[in-house]
């Protein structure tokens, strides 16, 4: 995919922004505080998803103003296409000239792939950020594992409202809940098996990603936490069933469902330790960033349209040969790259270089 070009309107901090970005580097260079992740923010939310940094549209509309706007031009899949998204209340999308019911119509369609400092946390925090690293990696591929998700979720709600509404009585009408547990047995083994299918890709590229990186320094290796083996459907929603059965009565203690795709986890090793645990927190940023560059290949190699490569404020972090590893994995591909003050490497690249400063883009 190639973004020809991009602008909003009362975005952040910004009343007016618009560029014509290269095919291949463009360089978004400022102080901090300026407007740098604001643009490439921007660029994100034409993907479909959530901001990387914020829940609330009310957050990313300016100051004073009622409501933003994204407009992009871009070329996928074959052909040239154009998208609007405004954002007051809620989000408005309009693409090819046709107003969508959702901004998520637009999944799969403007494919892109973002790093920030939140995505540490993919690391760092809790099961939730790697499942939705997860969640969000194979929309990119599955725009209908999405809905998918949402259904799922739907249930696992509905169940715990049953378990909340019964309480102590819920073991006594078990089979009450049996449509419940039939839908989520259903629909949680097609989550994840899809799930299985990405990391074991997602683990073969961002070991050899990780191996480039560290210069074979350490050994990065992750599994998804249900099963180290790639078990088909049949097999994952006997699997689930019997879990559910077996921690009925913990659900009931709880008010909530505690199995299911919802809770589950990936398991990351750097030479067979814990890597949230024992990491550095520069092998912590090397394993992050080795997740999400392997996330452009997956994407690249299943749809055949190369995503665009969102770095913000990456390069500042890495010695030479670490920079020089990801430019060169990067080569042929859209990059937008923040930073406060470009490297050496940095200005050697072709392509274009921006300035943002006050929430003002300027092209050098």
């Amino acid at each position: 995919m190639i973004i020809s070009s991009h602008s909003s309107f009362n975005f952040r901090n910004s009343e007016h922004c618009s560029i014509e970005p290269h095919p291949e580097m463009n360089i978004i260079y400022g102080e901090n505080g300026q407007g740098k992740t604001n643009l490439i923010e921007s660029i994100w939310m034409m993907t479909g998803f959530y901001s990387f940094r914020a829940r609330k549209n009310v957050q990313l509309i300016r100051q004073g103003s009622e409501k933003a706007e994204i407009n992009t031009k871009f070329t996928a899949f074959g052909r040239e296409q154009e998208a609007s998204l405004v954002i007051g209340n809620k989000k408005e999308l309009t693409l090819n000239g046709v107003k969508e019911e959702s901004p998520r119509a637009i999944m799969g369609t403007f494919p892109a792939v973002v790093f920030s400092p939140s995505t540490l946390g993919i690391v760092r925090d809790g099961p939730s950020e790697r499942r939705k690293m997860l969640d969000i990696g194979i929309s990119l591929i599955k725009p209908n594992y999405a809905m998918l998700m949402s259904k799922y979720i739907r249930v696992v709600d509905q169940r715990n409202v049953l378990l909340r509404k019964f309480g102590d009585r819920s073991a006594q009408m078990a089979d009450y809940f049996a449509p419940w547990d039939e839908e989520l047995v259903k629909l949680g083994a097609k989550i994840i098996k899809y799930r299985l299918d990405y990391t074991e890709k997602l683990a073969l590229y961002s070991a050899e990603i990780y191996d480039g990186i560290s210069s074979g320094r350490e050994k990065f290796e992750f599994y998804y936490g249900f099963s180290k083996e790639n078990l088909d459907e049949e097999e994952i929603a006997i699997r689930l069933k019997k879990e559910l059965e077996k921690n009925f009565e913990s659900d009931i203690k709880r008010s909530y469902t505690g199995s299911g795709p919802h809770s589950h986890d990936l398991i990351l090793s750097l030479d067979g330790r814990d890597a949230r645990m024992y990491g550095s927190q520069g092998q912590q940023r090397s394993c992050a960033l080795s997740m999400k560059l392997s996330e452009a290949r997956i994407t690249e190699k299943v749809t055949g349209e190369s995503p665009a490569v969102l770095l913000d404020d990456v390069m500042s972090e890495l010695d030479e040969g670490r920079q020089k590893y990801i430019l060169n994995f990067l080569d042929g591909r859209q990059v937008f790259i923040t930073c406060c003050e470009p490297s050496t490497l940095l200005r050697k690249e072709k392509g274009k270089v921006f300035e943002v400063k006050n929430g003002e883009v300027k092209e050098l």
